[in-house]
């Protein structure tokens, strides 16, 4: 036996529970997480996004695809991403494969940006040498004329990602060391539990 049960526990609904207490107790950016991505060969990279939705399907985040990650999702569409909220002394992991989120959720995510990032979306060359601040600032101006009036449409090449979770797990801190690590597997259409040794 090897202490994983079939659980009827959401972990989707867990992972809202622990969000909105980040969300109470985290002074910046509760949402952050960091992702780590491949290259083709395997190596890994990892940098810090913000989580922009979460729902029984998976968690989303938008980026440039001509990023770095981008590039590396679209080579290598797994991901893993870690929360870590240290006034909660909790974390969260989640490991799956990654798909393109919809033309219209980007739309709509993208339509409730600041225009001013909005126009940054426009106007950034994300992960590719900058030769200066003013050559962004500049962009950035341009793309604002352009714009000067009606709606800024979402570039071609920017868009989200939806993480589709095979493994969740939570991570809590306890004394002496001896931490709570609970682990949701997924098996088909439910979920797997097992607790692991800290």
């Amino acid at each position: 036996m090897d202490g994983t049960v079939t659980t009827t526990e959401d972990p989707y609904a867990l992972f809202q529970d622990w969000m909105a207490d980040a969300t109470k107790g985290e002074i910046n950016d509760p949402n952050a997480v960091c992702l780590a991505t491949a290259t083709p060969d395997g190596r890994p990279s990892a940098r810090m996004v913000l989580l922009k939705g979460v729902d029984a399907r998976g968690f989303v985040f938008y980026t440039n695809l001509e990023s770095r990650k981008g590039g590396e999702l679209a080579a290598n569409p797994f991901a893993a991403l870690c929360f870590h909220w240290k006034t909660l002394q909790r974390s969260i992991r989640v490991e799956g494969a990654v798909e393109a989120v919809s033309e219209a959720e980007a739309d709509a995510y993208y339509a409730s940006r600041a225009r001013t990032s909005r126009l940054g979306a426009w106007a950034s060359k994300q992960s590719r040498p900058l030769e200066s601040r003013f050559a962004l600032e500049k962009a950035v101006a341009e793309y604002g004329l352009k714009y000067a009036v009606g709606d800024i449409p979402r570039p071609p090449f920017w868009s989200g990602f939806r993480v589709l979770p095979a493994r969740i797990e939570f991570w809590r801190d306890m004394p002496f060391r001896l931490h709570e690590r609970r682990v949701f597997h997924r098996d088909g259409a439910a979920w797997r539990l097992e607790a692991l040794y800290p």
